[in-house]
Order: C-alpha cells, then sequence, then structure tokens
C-alpha cells in the first residue's frame, strides 16, 4: 500500500471534511475567487458550458462546484429504454455483478450487500449488473436519473470518508461499501433499481432534490427513510441529488446489460447510454 493511501487510515476524514465544508462555504471575494482560480486552472473545468460562465459571480466555492449547466449541455438518449449515466466524470467499473459481488479494481471486489447494508435487498441483485462513475474535480456535480423511477426508500449509511481517486479504489479493500454513503432505492417500470451516492474524504455534502441537505450531519447509525406511497417520482434525466466536492456513483440493477464499451477509464457525460434496464 503506497505511503499516501496508507495516511488516510490515519487522518481524522471527518473534522477534515468539517473544515472544508466551511471553507467552501466562505463568502470572502478574495478567498472563494481564489479557490474557484485555482480549480478552473488545475482541471481545466470547462466554463463555457456553465449556466454562470463568470467564476467570480459565484458567491462561494460551493456554489462554483454545485453550478448549473446551460440549457441544452447535457441531453438525454433518445432511446427511452436505455439506462444513463447518471454523472459526468470516468467509468471506475462497469458490468455484470457475479454471483453478488460487485468488481472494485484488479484483485478487489465486494458484495450488494455490505454496500446496500441490507442482505434482503441485496438478494435481487445478486446477478444484476452495475456501473460505478468517478466525478473528479473537474466535473459537473449535480446527480441525474438513470432511469424513469418512484422513490421506495433513502438508507444512509454511517462509514468512513476514504478518498475515491483510483489510487485508494486500486488499494483499499472494499471501500465503496466501507465509506459512508446514501443509497437511493427506486422502484421502475423495469423493476427496482439503485443509485448509491458515496461520499469521500473532503466531500463535504450530499444533498437530494426532495430532501436537501442529506449529509453532513455524519451518520452514527443505519438511517432509513421510508418514502413509499408519497408520489414521489423522477423522471429519467432528471436531477436527484448534487455532491458538494467530488466522489462516486454506483447505479445497480437486477438485471439489464452494460455495453460492452462501457469501460473501465471511459469518460462518460450525463444523459449518454450505459447499457439496457
Amino acid at each position: 500500500m503506497s505511503p499516501g493511501v496508507l495516511l488516510q487510515y490515519l487522518l481524522p476524514q471527518k473534522t477534515l471534511s468539517r473544515i472544508v465544508r466551511a471553507a467552501t462555504r466562505w463568502t470572502w471575494r478574495p478567498w472563494k475567487d481564489f479557490l474557484i482560480t485555482q480549480v478552473i486552472r488545475t482541471y481545466g473545468v470547462d466554463m463555457d458550458e456553465a449556466a454562470q460562465p463568470d467564476p467570480r459571480a459565484y458567491p462561494s466555492f460551493n456554489a462554483f462546484f454545485t453550478r448549473a449547466l446551460k440549457e441544452g449541455a447535457r441531453r438525454p438518449e433518445a432511446d427511452p429504454d436505455s439506462v444513463l449515466s447518471p454523472a459526468d466524470g470516468r467509468i471506475s467499473q462497469a458490468g455484470r455483478i457475479a454471483d453478488g459481488r460487485i468488481l472494485q479494481a484488479k484483485g478487489r471486489s465486494y458484495t450488494v450487500a455490505e454496500l446496500l447494508a441490507d442482505e434482503t435487498a441485496a438478494q435481487g441483485y445478486r446477478n444484476g449488473s452495475f456501473a460505478t462513475i468517478y466525478l473528479s474535480p473537474r466535473d459537473y456535480h449535480r446527480v441525474h436519473m438513470p432511469l424513469d423511477g418512484e422513490l421506495a426508500e433513502t438508507v444512509h449509511v454511517p462509514g468512513r470518508l476514504f478518498s475515491v481517486a483510483p489510487d485508494p479504489v486500486a488499494q483499499v479493500p472494499r471501500l465503496f461499501a466501507r465509506n459512508e454513503r446514501l443509497i437511493c432505492h427506486f422502484e421502475g417500470r423495469h423493476g427496482p433499481f439503485v443509485v448509491a451516492l458515496v461520499g469521500a474524504m473532503l466531500v463535504s455534502g450530499i444533498a437530494t432534490v426532495w430532501h436537501g441537505t442529506e449529509v453532513p450531519p455524519y451518520a452514527a447509525r443505519l438511517v432509513r427513510s421510508d418514502w413509499r406511497g408519497r408520489g414521489l417520482r423522477l423522471a429519467r434525466f432528471a436531477e436527484m441529488a448534487r455532491f458538494e466536492m467530488g466522489s462516486t456513483v454506483i447505479v445497480l440493477l437486477p438485471a439489464g446489460r452494460i455495453d460492452p464499451g462501457v469501460l473501465p477509464g471511459r469518460p462518460v457525460k450525463v444523459g449518454q447510454a450505459l447499457g439496457t434496464p
């Protein structure tokens, strides 16, 4: 294990994330303009896509990081039966779930039950399909629906906050099943599906369109929220959540197929087809 990854076991992950949360909400102009400029230059952020292309117009770094895009900057795949990428980023891994196990990286996997923190719910995905998408600091950080669905339940699972960059993903066992996360269970036309929003080091927040801020607070115990019967239906391609700093989204399908061209390292955009349900 590399020294940098080993250090993450020792760092006060949530304390650092709380500090970052405060820092990214500071509205002092010299500070927020400095942070925004540094990220744009370092990561090559394309501000021409943003609804507000002027970096100085954002009241805080967090407002810039969770920025909206111009109308039409992303469009959904025309085939209404295709599963859409819920986020901009790169494919970390994708494909079949092998007897209840999800591939994390070469030589590393974890179980659906570990990810969902629910043995019963995991049974439906035992031989299904998955796609894991990594969002870097340069990416658009709003998450959209891969399919039409009615929200059934969310599960806030407590955990660590390891970085989800490629090196830790390759080295930390069961990383996505260890990090703090919000599991969103939906019922769709083709059956149930899951969108898991995985937190990471210095990721200081997850918010949903139906509830607002979900993380923080960081969970001390597993928290289930039942949304059944409330008619909270979201259309395919509609915004469902946003990350305040980059992280990972995992989509689980009970059956279906991920396209063979959806390979690790491939860049994707919201609305691109990943496969069929």
